[in-house]
């Protein structure tokens, strides 16, 4: 069983790695892939290590993930597009590498924090849950009010929510296949490369500089991170980014704070995830509901095994993703970063295809050209996760 874990660990590292690096490929697609060829797994294997190569490969993405997000301008499915604002001022002053050392930071000791209040959030959670479960749609109504009215440009921030809403909630009635994978990629991933192109940006060169790792904006950026982090865990639809969005309200941070609150909520979400599955039966990402599927029931000691493999993963993926990023903050300016660009978006069109074929190319088009709106109209793009919180809001209402 011990060595089985280990292969699980391994094996789940890596796939993490890759699926965190290539922009368009997603921790859910590995997972569903998983799900697929689990007959014929399972005949060699059990459940229970199949659930922790999944456990492994999403807690080694959540630190990945940053890395295209800080250095490409491509963050994965609308989880990481936070980063991209300061991450990529960082990068055009050199130190890329210093803003991926922040949301690392964030993550690791997100990680821990989530490991020693699981205890706690086991026994609250249902309580919670079961008092707000029949409001959520109008706490979610609310949640989408605050965001909206603090733009700047709210007419254009409420436009763009309902534009996007109504995008989402046509894709998601279309007869397609993997409709989520299209949508997302088109509004948070191809959107902003082809911004950067538009920019034609070029790379400087990168110097390795390391931040403090304990300083009071760590202390801000995780205590308020920890709060609605674990809140946000029951409401559907409000993921790492909008998290953050309300987190940043809480306490003032500054580029540096809100890296390591990015990083910090993008984990503790996964890490809640585990938690919420067991607690009160609700999985709020693909691979945990996965790993629901994969398991008839997920007991206490599966609970268990899972945190310990998170911490495990968490900290050989921490070391692991900081080698990355000083290779990638030393040949990041000799390369071609237009032609770069050009071959993630060829890879996410042959992606789409593949998975949802012609109409998941439509999607993709037309979900682009929402995507390039908000850079354009100076607002927020975390409006844009509009396209799935309206159907959710509409789902719990009507």
């Amino acid at each position: 069983m011990l060595i089985e874990i280990i292969i699980a660990i391994i094996l789940g590292t890596t796939f993490g790695i890759l699926t965190g690096l290539i922009p368009g490929i997603h921790i859910n697609l590995v997972s569903i892939l998983i799900l697929s060829f689990s007959p014929l797994l399972l005949a060699y294997t059990s459940p229970i290590i199949l659930c922790s190569l999944i456990a492994s490969m999403a807690i080694t993405h959540t630190l990945f993930n940053a890395i295209p997000a800080i250095y490409l301008g491509a963050p994965e499915s609308g989880e990481n597009i936070l980063n991209v604002l300061p991450g990529h001022r960082m990068l055009l002053q050199g130190k890329a590498y210093e803003a991926l050392a922040l949301t690392v930071i964030g993550s690791i000791l997100a990680l821990a924090i989530g490991v020693i209040i699981s205890p706690l959030i086991i026994k609250i959670l249902p309580l919670i849950y079961e008092k707000i479960q029949p409001f959520i749609g109008y706490i979610l109504i609310l949640a989408s009010i605050f965001l909206i009215f603090r733009d700047k440009k709210k007419f254009w921030a409420l436009i763009i929510f309902l534009l996007a809403g109504s995008f989402g909630l046509g894709v998601l009635n279309l007869n397609i296949k993997n409709p989520l994978f299209p949508m997302l990629s088109s509004l948070f991933g191809i959107s902003g490369i082809l911004i950067s192109l538009k920019d034609k940006v070029k790379i400087p060169e990168q110097k390795i500089t390391s931040p403090k790792v304990f300083s009071k904006q760590t202390f801000k950026a995780l205590t308020s991170g920890t709060i609605v982090g674990t809140f946000t865990t029951m409401m559907p639809g409000l993921g790492p980014a909008q998290a953050a969005i309300i987190g940043s309200q809480i306490t003032k941070l500054k580029d540096t704070g809100f890296l390591i609150l990015v990083g910090a909520l993008d984990t503790l979400s996964m890490v809640m995830s585990f938690v919420a599955i067991y607690s009160i039966q609700k999985a709020r990402n693909g691979a945990v509901i996965i790993i629901g599927k994969l398991m008839e029931t997920i007991t206490l000691n599966n609970l268990i095994l899972f945190l310990g493999v998170a911490l495990v993963v968490g900290i050989i993926s921490t070391f692991l993703c900081l080698k990355t990023a000083k290779i990638c903050s030393k040949h990041i300016a000799k390369i071609n970063y237009q032609k770069l660009s050009i071959v993630i978006i060829i890879l996410i069109i042959i992606m789409t295809f593949f998975l949802s074929s012609y109409l998941g190319l439509l999607v993709l088009i037309i979900g682009s050209c929402i995507g390039i709106l908000p850079p354009l109209l100076g607002i927020g793009r975390n409006h844009l996760m509009g396209c799935l919180i309206l159907p959710i809001i509409l789902f719990f209402i009507l």
